[in-house]
């Protein structure tokens, strides 16, 4: 009898070993998973190691294997792991001198991309303070708010964003705050110029002393998020999510042979953590970039013999849409790493510059899952697998649209979606799995946990994004949810947007949402307005007030004047049938407006304009 249960235990398992065996991705899989492996061994031995063996140790071995090697291009300069190691030491001995810094403190960095980013974070991680990324698109408000929520007492400004930093230099006088400005000199009271004093320091390495408290769990960065709540929030990055994001490169098959070109921002996890923390990981060279430029970028990569990229979906279809030239598969670039990229645009990228492994990614920064297309399938974001479902448990449940709100049954739990169809992806939040949430911000942090999912008292970690798993195991991203878009890249908030528009004189209230636009990724900004009594809507002062508090990725392009507003049961706006409709003048009875960057106002949105805006006359 034991032989025939044997058996029949045998056969029980054969159907799902074949399967396994003739999946065409079965190699890939594994190799997969033979990599994560590899580096979450490499981990918990770097978390065991007393003191713990941080992003930095690892920069500072690589320095001394390896001096001489470019760490940087930029605009014409070069810099070696040497010479980045000896300016950081000068930025962390000014500081220490005339900041007074000290572990355990925090900095907001408030620049664009230069290669003083990389040396000025290394200066501070080697004092054992972390840093706090700032957007540099923001202003007033925005940036008083980003700034309070980290709870730092030093601000460190780029020489061209002193106007940003004047304006709200009041305020952070008043809060005691120290502002240093990177220039020789500054004639504003209350602004310290700092580069003399880097100048001057001592590029002697530092003690490790400095930072002997640091551990696995220490904030090493905070990276602004737009959530599904107003203003940014600061996502609280520890020591150990360094580490793991850092390892993305690897797991895409990057080697230490390879050049890495960055053009996203640093203030980003993409730019920041893949990009500039994943290279020091692989002990490779970067060629970094103010901003992206479509025109320049094979140039670039040619120039430099870059091998691996960075993209988002806007990016990737910046680059399609450039005129086409004999030269276009003349690279070297193999990989490329991101993520919000369109199927349609994906094969034309490949059909038009030759074989590259697109790893398109999903994670959130703040997030506690994430996935990996480690295939060549087009259109996923990654494919499920026992380990990483085993050590990261997630699923996908059914969620109302309308109600925006899972969907659950008599006992309270929620259900989880069928394969293939669309559900709520939600992590479970463990130790090896945390989310340690928002700086600052207890509140939006609780709006992110998600309780009793699969049984009473679970917790788990509320992506906020509705994603599928087909029938072959593949991870599709569908939609985010509730009250957040994404464009040109960047998350926007719908109720910060809302609260700037309500401020105008003649708007009494705002709904805001993302519509989606013909040929475009993700989608654009647009606001049903609900204009005050007696009064009309002036388009010149509504766009002076965008244009004053938000980047020009938020600003709503289209406006929709309403008599009154859908309410939900709980008296929230409804935004769906809004958002259905889209700015199409043909459907929309409204009065439609359009932002004319142009004229600096909102003018009546014609037919005319509609067309041009979808024959791409009109630049979005």
């Amino acid at each position: 009898t034991l032989l025939n249960q044997a058996l029949l235990s045998g056969l029980a398992v054969l159907p799902f070993l074949l399967k396994t065996l003739f999946d065409p991705y079965f190699g890939q899989d594994c190799s997969y998973i033979f990599r994560a492996i590899k580096l979450g061994i490499r981990l918990q031995k770097y978390k065991k190691k007393n003191p713990f063996y941080s992003i930095l140790d690892c920069f500072l071995d690589t320095v001394k294997k390896q001096p001489n090697k470019t760490f940087m291009h930029f605009e014409g300069t070069s810099h070696s792991y040497i010479e980045v190691d000896k300016q950081s030491n000068k930025v962390a001995r000014a500081l220490k001198t005339h900041a007074n810094l000290k572990e355990g403190d925090t900095v907001a960095l408030f620049m664009g991309n230069e290669p003083s980013y990389a040396w000025i974070w290394l200066g501070l991680a080697k004092l054992g303070c972390a840093t706090a990324l700032l957007n540099f698109n923001i202003r007033s408000k925005s940036l008083l708010h980003c700034f309070s929520c980290c709870g730092a007492k030093v601000i460190i400004a780029a020489a061209e964003l002193k106007e940003a930093v004047e304006e709200v230099l009041p305020t952070l006088k008043q809060q005691g705050i120290s502002v240093y400005l990177l220039s020789e000199e500054c004639s504003v009271e209350g602004i310290n110029p700092l580069s003399e004093h880097i100048t001057q320091a001592s590029d002697t390495p530092l003690s490790a002393d400095l930072r002997a408290n640091i551990t696995s769990k220490s904030p090493a960065l905070y990276i602004y998020t737009s959530g599904t709540t107003g203003l940014p929030k600061a996502a609280l990055v520890t020591q150990e999510r360094v580490w793991t994001a850092s390892f993305i490169q690897a797991v895409s098959g990057v080697t230490s042979e390879d050049v890495f070109y960055i053009n996203l921002p640093l203030y980003h996890s993409a730019g920041f953590l893949i990009g500039l923390a994943g290279a020091i990981e692989r002990g490779i060279t970067v060629v970094l970039r103010r901003k992206f430029s479509a025109s320049q970028f094979w140039e670039d990569c040619r120039k430099h013999h870059v091998t691996v990229m960075q993209y988002i979906g806007e990016t990737m279809r910046y680059l399609c849409n450039t005129p086409m030239k004999d030269n276009e598969k003349d690279h070297k670039v193999r990989i490329a790493i991101g993520n919000g990229v369109r199927s349609d645009i994906w094969r034309e990228f490949l059909n038009r510059f030759g074989d590259v492994a697109v790893r398109e990614l999903y994670a959130a920064t703040e997030g506690n899952i994430g996935f990996i297309n480690y295939t060549s399938k087009i259109g996923v974001v990654g494919r499920v697998n026992f380990l990483h479902r085993r050590l990261f448990p997630y699923t996908l449940i059914k969620f109302d649209i309308e109600k925006e709100e899972p969907v659950r049954n008599s006992k309270g739990l929620c259900i989880q979606a069928m394969k293939g169809e669309a559900g709520l992806l939600v992590g479970k939040i463990t130790k090896r799995s945390p989310f340690v949430g928002y700086a600052g911000n207890d509140q939006q942090t609780e709006k992110k946990r998600l309780r009793d999912v699969l049984q009473k008292g679970d917790l788990y970690f509320n992506t906020g994004d509705l994603l599928r798993i087909d029938e072959q195991n593949f991870v599709q991203f569908q939609d985010r949810v509730g009250d957040t878009f994404r464009w040109k890249g960047e998350n926007v908030a719908t109720t910060e947007v809302a609260d700037i528009l309500t401020m105008v004189d003649c708007i009494e209230e705002a709904n805001v949402y993302g519509v989606k636009v013909e040929g475009h990724e993700g989608r654009i900004g647009m606001a049903a307005v609900k204009v005050e009594e007696g009064k009309e809507f002036d388009g010149a002062s509504t766009f002076s007030q965008v244009a004053s508090y938000l980047p020009a990725y938020a600003r709503p392009r289209f406006i929709r004047i309403q008599t009154s507003f859908e309410m939900t049961g709980t008296f929230k706006m409804k935004k769906v049938t809004l958002v259905e409709e889209g700015f199409n003048p043909a459907v929309v009875q409204d009065p439609l407006f359009f932002l004319d960057p142009a004229k600096k106002t909102y003018v009546p949105l014609t037919e005319e304009i509609y067309s041009s805006i979808n024959t791409r006359e009109i630049k979005l």
